[in-house]
């Protein structure tokens, strides 16, 4: 299998618009999602996925790490992002090229050409976990998009609009999937419903999503 290959969109339907700058591509990352999964399991090895606290006190459900120059991480002093993993200390693991080019080459699928992501957020979804809504917007660039991709286990993601209260689209991501965001959407409101326990053949009882942004 070539490199070019290797990044191929795994069917020739067309990206699905979720808005002026939003599109959903259906398992565009199943090609290379066995080499995905083993760059995670390094990315874990130096970084462990943890569960942080919010600036309220609340232990989230969905574990995380990172990948890349910059992490995100949450405490009681608020959400940032830093160039250390505040656990060991350490810069946070490289960010794989495998990651970065499946990046790039979502983002131009997307119209959102010459997309350079400086970090990566990793979550980790078990049966039960969710992410309430809420915008990325701790960003320093965002002219830049958020492209999101999921892994293993089918999440329901809720697609909002630009107020909390607005009502929001339930959308099935399944393993492979991917979606991006920006321009007009980059501050749409967004989350997942709780994991429902469906187990993956491949992941098993587990979902991984990783979001790539231009942090810094």
């Amino acid at each position: 299998m070539t490199t070019l290959d290797l990044f191929a969109p795994a069917s020739p339907d067309a990206p699905e618009r979720l808005g002026p700058g939003a599109f959903l591509l259906r398992g565009f990352a199943l090609p290379c999602a066995d080499v995905l999964l083993a760059a995670i399991a390094g990315i874990e090895a130096q970084a462990p996925f943890r569960h942080m606290v919010t600036p309220g006190g609340f232990t989230m459900s969905v574990a995380l790490t990172n990948c890349g120059a910059l992490g995100w991480t949450s405490d009681r002093r608020g959400y940032r992002y830093a160039p250390t993993d505040p656990d060991s200390g350490r810069p946070w693991p490289a960010m794989p090229e495998v990651f970065s080019r499946l990046a790039r080459d979502a983002a131009a699928a997307a119209g959102f050409d010459a997309f350079a992501p400086d970090a990566c957020l990793i979550n980790r979804y078990l049966p039960g976990a969710r992410l309430s809504l809420h915008q990325d917007r701790d960003e320093r660039d965002l002219g830049a998009p958020v492209v999101s991709v999921s892994l293993g286990m089918t999440a329901t993601f809720l697609w909002g609009g630009s107020s909390r209260a607005a009502r929001a689209l339930r959308l099935p991501l399944l393993h492979g999937d991917v979606v991006v965001w920006g321009g007009a959407d980059r501050l749409r409101f967004h989350g997942v419903l709780p994991l429902a326990d469906a187990p993956h053949p491949a992941l098993g009882a587990q979902r991984i999503n990783f979001t790539f942004r231009k942090a810094g």
